[in-house]
């Protein structure tokens, strides 16, 4: 009777792992066995070079740079997407006037939300040609220089697009915000399940706006934050879109903006390395897979603490 069982459910199994195999898993050992090889990807042949592109990588100081901007973009965008988040969440539902034990959202909370979600209504490549130009310069109709400019504070003006010590923070600025309204409504709907009851309660004990937050907005919405750093610490690791818009295939002026997908696109069909570009591919998954589980582990772990 259980070999039976067991057979029933292996037939039914096989199909869609078989699937799985062959469009998800096949096609990433394609990429680890192409970044040991020297194809250009303009031809039929391809000869095994070993590790040779990894040491290359290693070796590479415009990969160094793209990694480090990788690392600056894991660090900044999830903290400051998830920080501002929560707090225009919290504004919209809890934030308004406190009256007679009675909690609500500021006034026009409803078309708050969305405003901030437009900028998900937008493709990505609208939102990078929208900011070159708003960091453009003044002579370009940048926004940004010439509002400094009409308002006297011309000595603030500055070329955000053409000096290499802005560009990665232009990046994190702009990613930024066209993700942050994603998450403004992903914790509203958690928030909104919260029961009013334990807000009231917590007015009436005397407790300020930023306790009642901490103690009582933050812990009982703290699951759905853990799933949105997981998120978004995976959109930080790309970048690619924005970066290619805004600073160019080189990663802007001397490559001080670019990233580890501008990198894997430069060198696949800008220079016909398809194999190095593999090997750079094979180093960002095993970043992007690292990090994600490195987060699960720590969020699993203070789940059952806090349980």
């Amino acid at each position: 009777m259980r070999r039976g069982k067991y057979l029933f459910i292996v037939t039914f199994l096989l199909p869609p792992v078989a699937v799985y195999a062959i469009y998800m898993l096949s096609p990433y050992l394609q990429a680890i066995y192409i970044s040991m090889t020297d194809w250009s990807g303009l031809t039929a042949t391809q000869n095994f070079i070993g590790f040779d592109n990894y040491v290359r990588m290693w070796n590479d100081d415009q990969i160094r740079t793209a990694l480090r901007n990788n690392l600056i973009l894991l660090v900044f965008v999830p903290v400051l997407t998830l920080a501002l988040g929560l707090f225009f969440a919290s504004m919209l539902n809890v934030g308004g006037r406190r009256r007679n034990a009675a909690v609500a959202g500021v006034r026009g909370s409803s078309i708050y939300r969305v405003v901030y979600f437009f900028p998900q209504v937008l493709s990505i490549a609208i939102v990078g040609v929208l900011f070159k130009y708003v960091f453009a310069p003044e002579s370009a109709g940048g926004i940004i220089n010439t509002f400094l400019s009409k308002i006297g504070l011309e000595s603030l003006t500055r070329l955000w697009l053409g000096e290499p010590r802005y560009l990665i923070w232009v990046v994190v600025l702009v990613m930024t915000w066209s993700f942050v309204g994603f998450y403004v409504v992903l914790f509203s709907a958690a928030m909104q399940s919260v029961p009013r009851d334990i807000y009231e309660a917590a007015l009436l004990d005397g407790a300020s706006r930023f306790t009642t937050f901490r103690k009582v907005t933050l812990p009982l919405v703290w699951d759905t934050v853990q799933v949105g750093w997981v998120y978004m610490a995976i959109q930080a690791m790309d970048g690619f879109a924005i970066v290619h818009i805004m600073l160019g295939v080189n990663g802007g002026v001397e490559g001080a903006g670019d990233v580890l997908g501008v990198a894997i696109y430069r060198e696949a069909f800008a220079s016909s390395r398809f194999g190095y570009a593999a090997a750079i591919g094979v180093l960002m998954l095993f970043l992007t897979m690292t990090i994600v589980v490195i987060f699960m582990r720590v969020l699993r772990r203070e789940r059952v603490e806090l349980g």
